[in-house]
């Protein structure tokens, strides 16, 4: 009894899933820039995390590593460095985990990259030609490095603002890379009113094969992950003017497929707004996935050479670090308070504490919604249809199509149950010369039929609209 009781006044106090005294805070400065986990990883009994400045050492001061026991007892480092670090990776051959950078081993000894102190470095990448001994580094700014793990010397091999075509007029803002199927995949989220103008884009998603880079996406992406070789996929995560976007590599065939997703909030519509919204494995083999603002089940496996399964949790605000499984609790690390080097005088110190739950606890977040679609002010060309958007796990669902065309113009809208040829119902529709219309789908299910408004201008041929088409992913031709 008397060791239950030990037990029980040793519990630390958490309030809605918040530990108070896990709460990590930077200095007053000056400056006073922010304060958040960059990175998480459960680690030799130890969940450890670096917090992070808004901009290297210089824009703020009190930040560093972190170890976390299975009490919640928090002890800041003595190795600590401060910066902006997000990166997070077991290296599997030397034992050895690298977050920020620390290398730290199984006896939890800390060793520091002092190469890197001036980077930010955003992500830790398997090597394409000597994963035993080498890794590679991407900084913020592009500068992508391959280090040694055993002595931790760096070498810069690129810039890549320059091998990814990014003016040198705009702000590189680089977030995540990732290695699987001979490739190094990376994204930049820059985005920003240059981007929503249409006068130049400078976010990127990209991949190198060893030999050569590639430009797959010019907009903004935030997320390259997976399960590295083992269920043939990977997966990115980004955004453009008209919606989320994911993009995904299937093994198989050795291509990549854009899907895209509603947007939950506006608030994230510029580069340094979504920080760094992951793909993680929570719970084993089911990916949790956090993309503008929505929480996603994630299914790492393809059939078809086609992900199936992408269902919306929930809807929420934090500006997320990370998120990790610890001790059997889903920790999540928010960016909480920024005085944003002093622009925001009504926040004094900058602070973030985690959230300790469980992966269920998610459901009782905010009901799922949002915008957006396949195309807005898009140059449609006849015959292309666009990419599938999602509606599967959505109450309420209804898609405006409007154009600017001084003629009518047919638009075909696909509806696909089964995210397969088979399961796609088409249904034409003329509009008349610069006219908008809605198509309603009724809130009986996660798949429903539709009906116009009756407002409409459309005019729909007659008969091909029934109550009986369902609809999961909607194509528009």
């Amino acid at each position: 009894m008397n060791k239950i009781m030990n037990v029980r006044r040793n519990l630390p106090l958490i309030i809605s899933g918040v530990a108070p005294h896990c709460c990590m805070k930077a200095g007053l400065g000056p400056p006073r820039t922010e304060c958040a986990a960059g990175a998480l990883m459960p680690w030799a009994g130890k969940l450890w995390a670096v917090s992070y400045l808004s901009s290297k050492g210089t824009s703020g001061v009190g930040t560093g590593l972190f170890e976390i026991d299975e009490n919640l007892h928090m002890i800041k480092r003595r190795e600590s460095v401060e910066g902006t670090y997000t990166n997070r990776m077991i290296h599997c051959s030397t034992n050895q985990l690298i977050i920020g950078p620390h290398v730290i081993d199984a006896g939890h000894k800390v060793r520091n990259i002092e190469s890197l102190y001036d980077v930010r470095i955003c992500s830790t990448m398997a090597h394409l030609k000597d994963p035993t001994n080498k890794v590679y580094m991407l900084g913020m700014e592009g500068e992508f490095f391959e280090m040694d793990v055993h002595t931790l010397k760096t070498r810069q091999l690129f810039d890549l603002k320059r091998e990814l075509d990014i003016s040198a007029v705009r702000w590189p803002h680089f977030k995540a890379g990732y290695t699987a199927f001979g490739r190094v995949v990376v994204a930049s989220n820059t985005y920003d009113h240059c981007d929503f103008e249409g006068a130049e884009c400078a976010g990127r998603l990209g991949e190198w094969d060893g030999n050569h880079w590639r430009i797959l996406e010019r907009t903004a992406f935030y997320e390259v992950s997976g399960l590295g070789e083992l269920c043939g996929t990977m997966f990115a995560t980004g955004a453009d003017k008209a919606s989320a976007i994911l993009k995904v590599f299937t093994r198989r065939d050795a291509s990549w497929k854009r899907y895209r997703l509603p947007m939950a909030s506006h608030t994230f519509d510029h580069g340094c707004s979504t920080e760094w919204p992951r793909i993680r494995q929570t719970e084993h083999e089911r990916l949790l996935m956090d993309c503008h603002g929505m929480f996603y089940e994630l299914c790492p496996w393809a059939y078809d050479n086609t992900i199936w399964g992408v269902k919306p949790i929930s809807t929420h605000l934090w500006v997320l670090g990370d998120f990790c499984t610890y001790r059997g609790l889903l920790v999540m690390a928010p960016d909480n308070a920024s005085p944003a080097w002093d622009n925001n005088p009504f926040c004094a110190e900058p602070q973030s504490a985690f959230w300790f739950g469980k992966t269920d606890d998610l459901w009782q977040f905010g009901k799922p919604s949002g915008w957006g679609g396949p195309w807005r002010d898009t140059k449609v060309i006849k015959g292309e249809a666009s990419d599938p958007y999602l509606m599967t796990g959505f109450d309420k669902k209804n898609l405006h199509l409007t154009h600017k065309s001084d003629r009518p113009v047919s638009f075909t809208v696909e509806v696909d149950f089964l995210v397969m040829v088979a399961g796609i119902y088409t249904t034409p529709f003329q509009f008349r010369p610069e006219a908008t219309c809605i198509m309603n789908f009724r809130p009986r299910s996660a798949h429903t039929g539709f009906e116009w408004s009756p407002a409409g201008p459309a005019l729909p041929r007659p008969g091909l609209c029934t109550p009986e088409m369902l609809g999961g992913m909607v194509y528009v031709l």
